[in-house]
């Protein structure tokens, strides 16, 4: 995935009889804090106001200009209070942002609350809050009430915030390819498209007979380079020549519908007819595109691959889709996730190598399966989810965990991992995921991003969401 650049716009907030040289160095600090942290920033002149900061009706138009003026040009609002800040302001100045907003305010100091040197930015963020409101303005908190701009605790402020801002732009209008009719046999992944609709996620259905008459007619020179980038995707061992050519040429259809639909992401009936007319399983161009940013989720899963795509908007990097499959031994906090291979390059560990499906070969016979990327998944600290429609509504969970090093049995065939769950018992897990309704499949990313995505989905984008 290409690296993605989060720029914040920066207001300072100001009320006139508070010690006007804090904001001067709250200005130099805060942009120290957010260019430490690998953000870029852009503010509006200091010279426009007293201070350049905020403090009334008329300075809150000017930067609400400064705003538009540079619309587009940043993802989210960092609004300064090294005092108590002026309401008033603050409202003419964001009232039209539409974007997140992240309200942060100086702690006073022991020793430093006379009247000359106190701030009381704590008193001025909760007024702030309470009129932002009142507006319907939408904005985000740091952890600690009050925090300094500087200290380690901003610094993760700002990783969940930049997440936050990346699934709210991602995912205000986006389109989903869904490549296939669904499985008759799995009614679980039946999907609301009007509910989707409704919050601006667009549905293109595609029949897999285009897949197919894209597939048969490809160009040859496309073909040889893309047989190519197939063939380092993993060891194919001894498998014959034309099924990483019919895995080059599923590759090159995917890539020219996301052309020609604008998709950003896909849902693929990955089952049966792949395997009977090219004997391939699609799990390892799945994979790949997972890794390159494009969310393409099994059986047809369209649910997942919205949670999919939040996650990889809030880590940046690639995600899976995975079965909760089986339970662990008797262990309390530990699950058997397990998937055919669909899994980006970024949360695998060491080589991969090409298998086949055994349940298609089971079914079908020798090589009718073929394309499974298989190999060991890194263990490590994962953000789950996911994902499902019901009465019109978009409904969805996350959590965190990890992922361990727990050894699966000899044979267990494709790409498994066991997940502990924290905070909470596996028997938890599974009992909420069967009362609420949710799908078989959790989408997983690296790292800690359920805050990134509660607040963006609960507070910007008004899904409904749970964090266990």
């Amino acid at each position: 995935m290409k690296p993605n650049q989060i720029t914040f716009a920066l207001y300072y907030g100001n009320r006139g009889f508070f010690p006007g040289e804090v904001i001067a160095d709250a200005r130099k600090s805060l942009k120290e804090a957010v260019t430490k942290c690998g953000y870029d920033y852009i503010e509006m002149d200091e010279s426009k106001t007293r201070y350049g900061a905020v403090e009334t009706i008329a300075e809150g138009q000017q930067y609400a200009a400064f705003l538009d003026e540079n619309k587009g040009k940043y993802d989210g609002i960092i609004v300064c209070l090294p005092n108590f800040g002026d309401e008033n302001g603050a409202y003419y100045a964001l009232k039209d942002a539409n974007v997140p907003i992240l309200i942060q305010a100086y702690p006073d100091e022991l020793g430093k609350m006379d009247f000359a040197r106190r701030r009381d930015a704590v008193c001025g963020k909760i007024a702030m809050c309470n009129v932002l409101r009142q507006a319907g303005i939408k904005y985000s908190l740091t952890k600690k009430f009050a925090v300094n701009p500087l200290s380690s605790d901003f610094a993760e402020d700002l990783r969940i915030f930049a997440g936050t801002c990346r699934v709210v732009k991602g995912m205000s209008a986006f389109s989903i390819g869904a490549i296939g009719a669904r499985t008759t046999a799995f009614k679980t992944v039946r999907v609301d498209e009007i509910a989707m609709q409704k919050k601006k996620i667009n549905i293109e259905t595609i029949d897999m007979s285009m897949v197919f008459s894209i597939m048969d007619n490809v160009d040859k020179n496309e073909l040889t380079a893309k047989k190519e980038e197939v063939r380092k995707l993993a060891d194919f061992g001894n498998f014959p020549e034309i099924k990483v050519e019919n895995l080059a040429r599923f590759y090159i259809a995917m890539d020219k519908l996301i052309k020609d639909y604008a998709l950003d992401a896909l849902a693929i009936r990955c089952w049966n007819e792949l395997q009977l007319k090219y004997g391939i399983a699609p799990c390892v161009v799945m994979g790949d595109l997972n890794g390159k940013g494009v969310c393409a989720s099994c059986e047809l899963d369209i649910n997942n691959t919205v949670m999919m795509r939040a996650l990889t908007l809030a880590s940046n990097n690639g995600v899976m889709l995975f079965d909760v499959n089986n339970n662990y031994g008797e262990s309390g906090t530990k699950t058997v996730l397990f998937h055919c291979g669909p899994a980006p390059l970024n949360m695998m560990e060491g080589p991969c190598h090409i298998e086949e499906h055994l349940m298609f070969k089971k079914s079908y016979g020798d090589n009718t399966g073929v394309g499974l990327r298989v190999g060991k998944v890194k263990s490590q600290k994962v953000t789950i989810g996911s994902m499902r429609t019901e009465d019109g509504k978009l409904c969805s969970f996350v959590s965190e965990g990890k992922l361990t090093d727990d050894k699966l049995d000899a044979g267990f065939f494709g790409c498994g991992t066991v997940y502990e769950s924290d905070g909470y018992t596996s028997d938890e897990l599974l009992n909420y995921m069967s009362k609420n309704g949710f799908r078989h499949h959790v989408a997983i990313a690296s790292g800690e991003w359920a805050d990134s995505v509660k607040d963006a989905f609960d507070n910007y984008l008004e899904y409904e969401i749970d964090v266990l």
